[in-house]
């Protein structure tokens, strides 16, 4: 049993289902686990996954991905054995994020479905059962691992086992602080968003004009403004603003809603379909340009924090916390994360360049003038100070500067060699057959021993 199966199969057998929804011609159960059976769809149906994720495909996958589904039938049937909970809720909100995951690639469910060649309710019960048995394998190794754990000795062995020439290298890593401001639009410039935003509505409802075609023309969602402002939603999501789901699920279809206010703009929604808590809908953003005088007012509030910073009148994380209006991190101390949303230790190229360029000239410790920026995330224009929190040196890794890392990598070892070892000790209670085309590969013959059958 090779340490292969928790690396790759997260990503493999988490798109296989949609991948079946292809026909595969001369499909035949190719091994079994217990009374769990794996096709030769399931293997082909991955590696077309892969190729279609730009996942390098290694030469012996086909007996990886077997090996693969072998240990995950077997983990499940333990999963069973042990009674372990895994709830419709659970089985049904992953399929949901599967089936949005897919619509946002392809565009639209419309296009989803017509690719696939299936309803969405249809391919929600085909991800059914394949949802379940990750979910029970995952438990069932967590059970088994979750109890691993790992001393500084044991890390300190890891770190010199690896070759020298082998051992990371990390480029200079930055943690940056920021205090953010959104200058406030004027009053004229919010009524006019507004207006504009009015006339868009009455020129859909005299059928004028189509919604769709003035979402790609006028608004300022980069996010949906070349799909015609449309994006599928569920009511229970959290990367929307509740304000936006409140308006959204509160129409009927075909009904377009009145302007409204949410934190990135001005808004009108129109309801295409509803379908319980998942809806497809299409707006328009307007949001008010700001002037210079907002702007400026915003640099000269800012410049009154950073003088008290500088002079030691005011700690950065109490600053963040009364001024910032920066979401994403006024809850870190200011600190700005990675796509992660977790690790503030980051590389120069995780930074934006507007950013990159603020902070050549600044030192650990020390505070930026306030300077103007267009902010990503909202695509709105704000004011920030920044403060390099702490600079790491371009290093090939080692145990003082790296140790959590290394003590990461050390601890899944140890974890994979927990569960190679129950494999071991359990594979002998499960009844595998793999047939006779797959019997050359080295990672079968671990599993099956002698067992492995000529006959199928």
């Amino acid at each position: 049993m090779k340490k292969v199966f928790f690396t790759v199969c997260s990503v493999i057998f988490t798109f296989t289902s949609f991948a079946q929804t292809k026909k595969v011609l001369a499909d035949k159960i190719i091994a079994t686990v217990g009374d769990k059976i794996i096709l030769r769809s399931d293997i082909e149906n991955s590696i077309h996954d892969m190729q279609r994720q730009n996942i390098s495909v290694p030469p012996n996958a086909s007996c990886l991905l077997l090996q693969q589904a072998l240990a995950l039938k077997a983990l499940v049937i333990q999963a069973e054995r042990d009674s372990l909970p895994v709830s419709d809720e659970d089985v049904d909100a992953e399929i949901d994020n599967k089936i949005r995951y897919y619509i946002q690639q392809y565009g639209s469910k419309e296009i989803l479905e017509q690719v696939a060649g299936k309803t969405v309710f249809q391919l929600k019960e085909e991800f059914k059962p394949v949802v379940r048995d990750q979910k029970l394998a995952a438990a069932e190794r967590d059970k088994i691992v979750g109890n691993v754990r790992i001393t500084p000795k044991e890390v300190e062995a890891y770190y010199n086992k690896i070759p020298k020439d082998s051992l990371h290298f990390y480029e200079s890593q930055l943690e940056v602080g920021q205090i953010v401001i959104y200058p406030k639009p004027s009053r004229d410039l919010e009524n006019y968003a507004i207006d504009q935003l009015k006339e868009y509505k009455k020129e859909v409802e005299d059928g004028s004009k189509k919604f769709e075609v003035l979402a790609s023309l006028f608004s300022d969602d980069p996010g949906s403004k070349d799909k015609g402002g449309m994006y599928e939603i569920n009511r229970n999501e959290t990367q929307f603003d509740p304000v936006f789901l409140a308006k959204a699920f509160s129409l009927k279809d075909g009904q377009i809603s009145n302007v409204f206010k949410t934190k990135f703009g001005y808004h009108i929604i129109q309801m295409v379909s509803r379908r319980g808590d998942d809806a497809t809908i299409r707006h328009i953003l307007k949001v008010p340009q700001v002037s210079s005088v907002e702007i400026n007012a915003a640099k000269e509030k800012l410049d009154s924090i950073r003088t008290l910073l500088v002079d030691g009148k005011l700690q950065f994380g109490e600053a963040v916390s009364k001024f910032s209006e920066d979401d994403a991190s006024k809850f870190t101390g200011g600190l700005i994360t990675g796509p992660d949303g977790q690790s503030t230790l980051l590389s120069i190229d995780q930074l934006d360049k507007d950013l990159v360029l603020r902070l050549k000239d600044l030192k650990v410790g020390e505070y930026s003038s306030p300077e103007e920026y267009m902010d990503p995330s909202s695509g709105k224009k704000a004011v920030r100070i920044v403060e390099i929190k702490s600079e790491t040196q371009p290093h090939r890794e080692n145990l003082k500067d790296d140790y959590d890392k290394v003590a990461q990598r050390a601890l899944e070892e140890k974890k994979n060699q927990a569960l190679d070892d129950w494999f071991a000790q359990k594979m002998s209670g499960f009844y595998i057959n793999v047939s006779k085309d797959y019997a050359s590969c080295p990672e079968v013959k671990d599993w099956t021993g002698e067992r492995t059958t000529a006959g199928n």
